[in-house]
């Protein structure tokens, strides 16, 4: 499989390389329309090689739909943060009643007893 991935990988490079080659023709990238940037004074231009733009916008547009889609995703990431910490709390819970509990049994029982024994304490006082 990875001799697969190194001759997918030395086709591609072939393929940028061609495509570099056959586009190596300078190319004038300018900021605005060329009547407006006279009207406003900013005539910023530059020149570059063709496949130097194609792959420049090949790459700003592969780093767009990444953030885009990282953004997309909070989300969801935020939802696995809020179960992992629940997840933990519970864990931590479950330990503490196992250490509290003197005989060996049912950790769900556990749990419950434990709940039990704090609702017969009754509420809290208050200050």
């Amino acid at each position: 499989m990875r001799y697969v991935k190194y001759a997918i990988l030395a086709l591609l490079a072939l393929v940028l390389l061609t495509l570099a080659l056959a586009n190596r023709a300078p190319v004038t990238l300018r900021l605005l329309p060329t009547d407006m940037a006279g009207f406003l004074g900013l005539e910023y231009a530059i020149e570059l090689p063709l496949f130097l733009v194609i792959l420049g916008g090949v790459l700003l547009g592969l780093t767009i739909g990444f953030v885009w889609e990282w953004l997309r995703e909070y989300r969801h990431r935020a939802e696995a943060r809020r179960a992992r910490r629940e997840a933990e709390a519970l864990e931590a819970r479950l330990g503490k009643a196992g250490r509290g509990r003197k005989s060996e049994g049912d950790d769900v029982l556990a749990i419950l007893e434990e709940d039990d024994a704090r609702r017969l304490e009754g509420p809290p006082a208050t200050r």
